[in-house]
């Protein structure tokens, strides 16, 4: 048994099978319909519902509020029909568009950041050139390991893109590249995906929040605004568990020094005794810094727990839903678990 399902942006009506989402069943109809997490995390395929009745599977509160849901909103990925039923997908602002390119690259340098962060760093062999805008991210393909999606920490244009990779319990990927993976070794590379990138018009003030690893496509958006001549004031917070975690100090306080309207912050969430740096949750100290953020866009990245904190205080700032760009890193044991619950 099957349901139709009318996309306002395509032609030909969709035939979703019981049971089915409908972002999977639009894709495998070839419909360039927007996502990107595909778990109900990131609110990339965030629609409106506008006849007919879904069933919505568990997905993240910062990916879809209460009061989204209530106006009529749903997540494409989590939206199971029960009836026949017309959506359509929310329009983005600025809308990018860069071709899916699948790159044969070679890596080039592998260095140790942090006792669990490596930094790869990986020239384009074939398939090139890589268009991307800062905050995207690719899927790595490397030999005898499934996929797995990271953030290019690069800048767009570069000939060498950066990867941060940090290394999980358990995650055999990640402990692959930080133990195993050697300088010369060729990595298969298809993307860019994401939504969570850089809005170029955007003319006031900016605050960009980064966690662990999460430092990655933040380092890219910042890079590339004040490359293009970003003149509003840009707020960056590293935010990292203790003094073992930091990494790319010295860098980001040289881009301050060089740049009057950027300053760089590290908080430590628990410190090992006693600091001069700024400790607690991100969440805290951002709201300590700020009053009211009406007109700002926001750029988050890293754990899932920071950036559902983090968003939903910057709501609560006055950070409109449509000016927070955030990316919550989930571990592939945190997906399966989401995967259970649905």
């Amino acid at each position: 048994m099957s349901f139709t399902v009318k996309i306002r942006q395509s032609d030909a009506p969709l035939a979703v099978e019981m049971g089915e989402t409908i972002l999977v069943a639009a894709l495998a109809a070839d419909i360039d319909y927007p996502h990107g997490c595909q778990s109900g995390n990131c609110g990339a395929c965030k629609s409106r519902l506008h006849t007919g009745e879904v069933e919505m599977s568990p997905y993240s509160d910062y990916a879809l509020t209460d009061a989204e849901k209530d106006s009529g909103l749903v997540l494409a990925c989590r939206a199971v029909p029960w009836s026949d039923c017309e959506i359509a997908w929310l329009e983005q602002d600025e809308v990018i568009s860069h071709p899916l390119r699948k790159l044969d690259c070679k890596v080039v340098e592998l260095e140790h950041m942090t006792h669990d962060i490596t930094r790869l760093r990986l020239s384009i062999a074939a398939g090139g050139p890589f268009e991307f805008t800062a905050g995207q991210y690719a899927r790595l393909h490397f030999d005898g390991q499934p996929p797995r999606d990271y953030s290019m920490a690069s800048l767009p244009g570069e000939d060498v893109l950066e990867f941060h990779i940090r290394m999980v319990t358990d995650g055999g990927v990640s402990t692959f590249v930080h133990n195993d993976l050697k300088v010369g070794a060729g990595v298969r590379v298809e993307g860019p995906y994401g939504i969570s990138y850089l809005r170029q018009k955007h003319a006031g003030p900016i605050v960009a929040l980064a966690g662990g690893s999460g430092l990655a496509p933040v380092k890219s958006i910042v890079e590339s605004a004040l490359a293009d001549g970003a003149e509003q004031p840009i707020h960056m917070y590293f935010g990292v568990r203790a003094e073992q975690d930091v990494y790319l100090e010295e860098y980001f306080q040289a881009l301050a020094t060089k740049h009057e309207n950027f300053t760089f912050e590290i908080v430590l969430s628990e410190p090992e005794g006693a600091t001069d740096r700024r400790s607690g949750y991100l969440v805290d100290i951002v709201a300590d810094d700020f009053e009211d953020m009406d007109g700002s866009k926001a750029y988050l990245a890293g754990p899932p727990i920071m950036v559902e904190t983090c968003v939903g205080k910057l709501k609560e700032m006055r950070v409109r839903n449509e000016d927070c760009h955030a990316d919550a890193f989930y571990t592939e044991a945190e997906k399966a678990k989401l995967e259970e619950a649905s």
